[in-house]
């Protein structure tokens, strides 16, 4: 008896398979890497230590990106801090974050420029 309900279950849900629609899968949330990117007040937020409303490069370094690669994240600071007083300004860090997904500009790969420019 055992046997035939084993059987039967299995039978059952090939068939379900058999009439399953094939679709696409849906894009991983947060685009290529399935990583959801937070919003630039978020991130700034966690990255101000401190909460001076400011990011240090001690802070920045202490990220994420900072984490991967110091130096890189060194880098990067450096061309995000506009007026070089050695922190960013939330002003500072959105201007360097353009928008992602569609209409926002940042829907290419890292380094490409959007199309016509």
């Amino acid at each position: 008896m055992k046997h035939l309900i084993t059987t039967l279950g299995a039978l059952a849900f090939a068939g379900s398979l058999a009439f399953a629609e094939d679709k696409p899968a849906a894009p991983p949330p947060g685009g290529p890497g399935g990583r959801e990117r937070p919003n630039p007040e978020e991130a700034f937020k966690k990255l101000d230590a401190n909460s001076d409303k400011s990011v240090s490069l001690e802070e920045f370094k202490a990220g994420p990106r900072g984490q991967r690669d110091p130096a890189r994240a060194e880098e990067v600071f450096k061309k995000m801090d506009k007026d070089s007083d050695g922190k960013l300004t939330l002003e500072e860090f959105k201007a360097a974050r353009p928008p992602r997904g569609p209409g926002g500009g940042g829907g290419g790969k890292r380094g490409e420029k959007p199309p016509g420019q």
